[in-house]
């Protein structure tokens, strides 16, 4: 029989005790999950960057985070993009653009398009949704877009996967209550 407070016994106040678990692994453990977690981390960079090599776009993978796109996309559709320099923008093209002073990219159908001679592009953009173009959401006196502020032109996508995301982004209590069931999780797997 044990008595509470008895010298050598531990209670943990969870089953998470991870300084506990950290402490109990000798050096070479350790060293084992640290390069374990670095490769995860390094591998699913180099996939970005790979993606980023072969969409030609800054951003290759977005979410749609509003519904001014709708019925085309709606909130937390998934779009995968390419960017490639030598493919004119048409009229009709949903293209993802950032505009200066704005940290998001918007995602908007191409409605004109204005080309010069010498090749220029200039082109005005307005959500499916939107009773207006988007000459409100541009920088101050700018009326047009031109190729260095597209991100990338929507290819494909998957409708609504981006949710998890906006529920994330929304609801940051979530965001912390998810890493926490993960994190539960992979303890309690490596224990049993």
């Amino acid at each position: 029989m044990v008595r509470a407070g008895a010298v050598g016994t531990h209670l943990p106040a969870s089953g998470l005790d991870i300084f506990g678990d950290l402490r109990k692994m000798n050096k070479r453990q350790l060293y084992y999950q640290v390069l374990n977690f670095a490769m995860i981390v390094s591998s699913a960079l180099m996939i970005w960057k790979g993606l980023i090599v072969l969409t030609g776009s800054e951003s290759p993978i977005v979410v749609v985070l509003s519904g001014s796109m709708e019925p085309a996309f709606h909130r937390g559709d998934l779009l995968f993009l390419t960017n490639f320099r030598d493919d004119p923008i048409r009229a009709g093209e949903i293209v993802v653009f950032k505009v200066e002073g704005r940290d998001i990219p918007i995602v908007h159908r191409v409605i004109k398009v204005h080309e010069k001679d010498n090749g220029d592009i200039k082109f005005l953009t307005k959500g499916d949704n939107n009773e207006v173009d988007d000459r409100g959401l541009y920088k101050e006196g700018q009326n047009w877009l031109e190729k260095k502020d597209v991100v990338g032109r929507a290819r494909g996508f998957l409708p609504y996967v981006g949710m998890v995301t906006i529920i994330m982004n929304d609801y940051p209590k979530f965001k912390y209550a998810l890493l926490a069931v993960m994190g539960a999780y992979v303890l309690l797997k490596r224990e049993s």
